[in-house]
C-alpha cells in the first residue's frame, strides 16, 4: 500500500527501480504545478506514473505566482469567454474540493479616484459583474466568494486605512481566490499523487527525452527511463527538451513589504496602472503582516535563468505605481524582499507579452513526445487532464475519464471541518487535517515545538516533516520551498543554521 510520504529513503528505492528497466505508462518531466498535477491526473486514473524534477518541487514558476486564484476577469476584458469561464470554474473546483484548506476569498478594493473616470468606473463595474455571473455559472457558492459591490468613501478607508482620503469618492468590492503557498499546492499534489503509486522523484534531471523515454542524469551517473508515453511539463525550459513549441517567457516581478509598511488590512488593494485600461498592481495583504506588492509584465529576452531576479526598473515602477493612491508613499525602504516569476506564454504574432493569450495547448512533437505548455496556475487541473487524455489516445493507454475534479488533495476536508481540527490555525491553513500531525512532533520532542529564531512562528517540527513527507533533501528546499522563508533574505539567514541541523538529522533518521 503506498503512502503519501516523499522522502529520500523512498526516492532511492523508486529510482532504483525505474533505473533497473521498470517500463511505467508515463513519465511526467517537471515538478512544477502542471507536471504534479499531471501525475496526480494519471495516477488516479490507474495509470503507472513517473514524475523527474531536475531539481525540487516548485523550484520554478510554481512558486514565484502572485499566490491567487484567479477567476478570469482580466480574460473577461480581452474578450476571452471560454478561458475566463475555465478559470472560474477552475477556481471553483480548489477553493470547495480540491484543496479548501489552502485557499481563501481575498478581498479586493478597486478605489475611485479623480484619476478613475466615471467611464473608466463603469467599466470595471461592468466586469465585476461578469465575473460575478462567471463564479455563479461555475456554481461555486457567495459563502466561499461573496458578491462585488461598491462601497463609500468611508468604508473604502475602514477597509483600507492607507489610503489617501484626498479626492477618494468611494471604491468597488469584489472577491477573488488566494493561495495561503503556491509552492505548498505543488508538494500536496505531488503527494497525493505518490498516495496513488506515482512515482516522484527529484534532483533527476532529463537530459532528452524520446515519446517512450526519458535520458535522465542524477548525480554523475546517467540512466534511460522506459514509458509508453512521455509528458513534457517543464515551463519555460520546455522548448529546451523540444523543438515543437516555440515560447516567449514575460516575467512578473513582486516586492514583500515589511509588516506595517502599509496599512491595508486583510484587504488587497488594485492600483490601475497610468494609461492602461486594464492593467493593475496589487497590495496583496499576508497572514503574516507582510504585503506582497506586483505585479509587472515584461518579456524576457535571452536564456531562462533558474532563479529569475527582480530588476530595478521593476522596483521603481511598482513602488511608483502603488504609492499614487496610498497617504505614506513606500520607499526602498519598505522592502525587505523580492521575488519574479516566468510566465511560459506560447510566442503569438509580436506585441507586448502581456497582450500575449494565457491560453494551454498540448502539443504533439514530430518525436512524438506531449508538451504542455501556456496555461496559469489556476488552471493546472485542467492542463493535466488535457495532458492525460491526449497520452491516452497518442499511446493507446486505457484508462476512464479523468476524476481530479472531486479528489480532495491530502489534507483537504470541506471548510466547516476544517474549523474543527484540533491545531493551531496557522498549522491548519498550511497542512489542513495533517495540522495535529505536524503540531504532535512537536509533543513528542519538546524541542521541535520551538520556533526556528525570534521573529518567526515556524517550528523545527515543520522542517522535520518537510523531511520525513514531504520530499525535501536539504535545507535549501525547506527554506526556499517548503517553509518560504527565503522570500526575506534576513529570515533565512537567520533560520539556515538551525534548518541545516535538523534537516541532517531528520535524513540520518531515515537510513
Amino acid at each position: 500500500m503506498s503512502t503519501g510520504s516523499l522522502n529520500a529513503r523512498r526516492r532511492e528505492r523508486e529510482l532504483d527501480r525505474l533505473t533497473g528497466g521498470e517500463r511505467v505508462d508515463v513519465i511526467v518531466v517537471g515538478g512544477g504545478v502542471t507536471g504534479a498535477g499531471i501525475a496526480l491526473d494519471a495516477a488516479a486514473r490507474g495509470l503507472s506514473v513517473a514524475l523527474v524534477e531536475a531539481r525540487d518541487l516548485a523550484f520554478g514558476t510554481s512558486r514565484w505566482s502572485s499566490k491567487l486564484v484567479h477567476g478570469g476577469l482580466r480574460y473577461l476584458a480581452k474578450g476571452e469567454l471560454g478561458l475566463a469561464h475555465e478559470s472560474a470554474v477552475e477556481r471553483g473546483i480548489l477553493m470547495t474540493r480540491t484543496a479548501p484548506h489552502l485557499t481563501r476569498a481575498m478581498p479586493q478594493l478597486f478605489p475611485l479616484y479623480p484619476g478613475t473616470s466615471r467611464a473608466q468606473q463603469a467599466v470595471i463595474t461592468t466586469g465585476l459583474h461578469a465575473g460575478d455571473a462567471l463564479r455563479r455559472a461555475a456554481r461555486t457558492p457567495s459563502s466561499v466568494l461573496p458578491r462585488p459591490r461598491p462601497v463609500p468613501a468611508a468604508e473604502a478607508l475602514a477597509l483600507s486605512p492607507g489610503l489617501a482620503p484626498g479626492g477618494l469618492r468611494g471604491g468597488l468590492l469584489a472577491y477573488d481566490g488566494a493561495l495561503v503557498d503556491d509552492a505548498r499546492l505543488v508538494v500536496s499534489l505531488a503527494r497525493t499523487a505518490a498516495l496513488l503509486g506515482a512515482r516522484i522523484l527529484t534532483r533527476v534531471e532529463a537530459v532528452s527525452l524520446t515519446a517512450e523515454g526519458v535520458r535522465v542524469r542524477d548525480g554523475s551517473a546517467e540512466y534511460d527511463l522506459h514509458a509508453r508515453q512521455v509528458i513534457n511539463a517543464t515551463g519555460v525550459w520546455a522548448d529546451t527538451l523540444t523543438d515543437s513549441v516555440q515560447l516567449r517567457p514575460s516575467r512578473g516581478s513582486h516586492l514583500v513589504l515589511a509588516p506595517g509598511s502599509v496599512s491595508i488590512g486583510a484587504t488587497s488593494v488594485n492600483v490601475p496602472v497610468p494609461g492602461e485600461t486594464n492593467r493593475f498592481v496589487f497590495l496583496l495583504p499576508q497572514p503574516d503582516g507582510r504585503v506582497y506588492l506586483g505585479l509587472t509584465d515584461e518579456p524576457l529576452d535571452g536564456e531562462v535563468p533558474p532563479v529569475p531576479s527582480v530588476p530595478e526598473s521593476d522596483v521603481d515602477f511598482l513602488l511608483t505605481v502603488a504609492s499614487s493612491v496610498l497617504t505614506r508613499p513606500l520607499t526602498r525602504e519598505d522592502v525587505i524582499g523580492s521575488f519574479a516569476g516566468l510566465r511560459p506564454l506560447v510566442a503569438g504574432s509580436g506585441g507586448r507579452s502581456a497582450d500575449l493569450s494565457r491560453k494551454h495547448a498540448v502539443v504533439t512533437g514530430t518525436d512524438g513526445v506531449l508538451t504542455v505548455v501556456g496555461g496559469k496556475l489556476t488552471t493546472y487541473r485542467r492542463m493535466a487532464e488535457d495532458a492525460v487524455d491526449a497520452a491516452l489516445v497518442r499511446a493507446g493507454l486505457h484508462a476512464g475519464p479523468s476524476r481530479t475534479a472531486r479528489l480532495p488533495l491530502l489534507g483537504a476536508a470541506p471548510r466547516n471541518r476544517l474549523s474543527l481540527v484540533d491545531a493551531p490555525t496557522r498549522l491548519i491553513a498550511k497542512y489542513g487535517t495533517e495540522a495535529p500531525r505536524v503540531a504532535a512532533l512537536g509533543q513528542v520532542e519538546p524541542e521541535f515545538a520551538a520556533p526556528l529564531f525570534d521573529g518567526t512562528e515556524i517550528t523545527a517540527a515543520e522542517v522535520v516533516w518537510a523531511v520525513r513527507h514531504e520530499g525535501a533533501l536539504d535545507a535549501e528546499d525547506v527554506l526556499d520551498r517548503r517553509t518560504r522563508l527565503s522570500l526575506v533574505p534576513a529570515d533565512a539567514a537567520a533560520a539556515r543554521p538551525r534548518v541545516q541541523d535538523l534537516v541532517a538529522k531528520a535524513l540520518a533518521g531515515l537510513s
